[in-house]
């Protein structure tokens, strides 16, 4: 189900990694549910619900990113050539364990019913406030909200930085729209990278328009900038108001950053 809060503000926060639910036909072929809901942006919707008294449109999908991930890239190409990345429908976790029983993986027709029945409308409801908000204000901001665990060796060496924001190589928005953001998080002395592991997934990489007056950003949090993170054997871990204050201290001013950038566009 795509779920979309309406505002007027400037911004849209797009949450397309947060869903849990996995659809009655398809849970019997996993090898557990449990291990196919593992990487998902855990509690992000939550994290982000405050956006909406900033003049926020949010837009986030329930389904998990196990039955179809609706930012990658629908043709199947890779976005991190080189490097191990899960696909449109991916086939294992991050830690490289198989998500399906054998012989139950998605065939082509099966991953074409997915796209039709999940991965489209949430980009039909994206294109539509991006349009909406595009008559309204001369320039907006795709924001996308993601969050990783802050160590999986399969993806990327050592530790991630608590925030990581990706811009396509400075290709999705304008270069001071990163600085400004970057500031934010060296003022809250939070670690933090620009185009690091994370440069952005499809949906920055294809709706990030500059110089058509939409700017998409993405922002990778590290899990542990707002939930005490847990062994493997204890997940999920549980939300925590005092991690997310924390979290929410930057978070806010990068939200109100991005209101003010887009508003003083011309």
């Amino acid at each position: 189900m795509i779920v979309t809060v309406r505002g007027e503000g400037p911004l849209i926060v797009s949450i397309p990694h947060a869903g849990l639910e996995i659809p009655e036909e398809i849970a019997p072929r996993l090898v557990s549910p449990a291990r196919a809901r593992h990487d998902a942006d855990l509690y992000v919707d939550q994290l982000y619900a405050f956006a909406f008294k900033l003049g926020a449109t949010l837009i986030r999908t329930t389904t998990s990113r196990t039955v179809i991930d609706v930012n990658r890239d629908p043709s199947g190409q890779t976005l991190y050539p080189g490097q191990f990345t899960t696909g449109l429908c991916p086939l294992v976790t991050f830690d490289g364990d198989p998500l399906y029983q054998p012989g139950q993986e998605p065939d082509a027709a099966e991953i074409a019913r997915r796209r039709a029945a999940y991965f489209t409308p949430y980009h039909e409801a994206l294109r539509t406030e991006i349009d909406r908000l595009r008559d309204l204000h001369p320039a907006i901001v795709l924001y996308e909200a993601h969050s990783i665990r802050s160590v999986v060796p399969k993806l990327f060496d050592g530790r991630l930085s608590e925030f990581n924001i990706g811009t396509n190589s400075g290709q999705s928005c304008a270069p001071e729209l990163a600085r400004s953001i970057a500031a934010i998080c060296a003022e809250q002395q939070r670690s933090h990278v620009v185009d690091g592991r994370f440069k952005g997934g499809w949906t920055t990489r294809h709706y990030g328009q500059p110089d058509k007056g939409v700017h998409a950003i993405q922002m990778e949090l590290a899990m542990r900038t707002y939930v005490e993170e847990v062994p493997a054997a204890d997940w999920p871990p549980r939300w925590d108001d005092v991690h997310a204050a924390q979290a929410h201290a930057a978070l806010r001013p990068i939200l109100s950053a991005a209101i003010d950038f887009a508003k003083a566009q011309k």
